[in-house]
């Protein structure tokens, strides 16, 4: 199964993320998708399992929940925006942070940051960060994450920059 990952689009779906995710199964949204067409858009490629994020209004709040727990493929999946689990310091989340909060994950999803990350955390979990795909913010490039999952072996995962380098 491939997974199309996807954080803060804040409003704004680039034109790269519909060749980037053309033969995907599923898709992950880590929330701030800032306006319902941006659903609208992705589920025409593929069904999508969305959350809410710090930076969505109350009428996307109100249709998707702040953390949605799936399995695919045999996997145990959490997608959430992370803004509720900082670092304790007033940062962003940590992959530490997530797989406290999230013990039975196998996989999360997490955006908030902006930040890509990849990380295998206890050699059991793989969190994930896509990115921001939005409009490029924090002087960071727009990405999204491509995650293959077959039953039996750990997910494969890159992250996908949306602008050349």
């Amino acid at each position: 199964m491939r997974l199309g990952v996807i954080s803060d689009t804040h409003g704004f779906l680039r034109p790269e993320v519909f060749a980037v995710f053309e033969e995907v199964d599923h898709i992950l949204h880590a929330g701030d998708i800032g306006a319902w067409d941006v659903m609208l858009a992705l589920e025409a490629l593929a069904p999508v399992t969305a959350v809410w994020g710090n930076g969505d209004p109350p009428d996307i709040q109100a249709r998707v929940p702040p953390v949605a727990a799936l399995q695919l493929d045999g996997f145990d999946i959490v997608v959430t925006h992370g803004h509720d689990l900082p670092d304790g310091q007033g940062g962003s989340p940590t992959p530490a942070r997530l797989v406290a909060a999230f013990p039975r994950a196998e996989i999360i999803v997490y955006g908030h940051t902006h930040r890509p990350l990849l990380e295998l955390v206890n050699r059991t979990v793989t969190v994930m960060n896509p990115g921001g795909a939005g409009q490029a913010r924090f002087n960071l490039k727009p990405s999204v994450g491509i995650m293959e999952l077959e039953p039996g072996i750990p997910p494969r995962a890159r992250v996908v920059p949306l602008l050349p380098e």
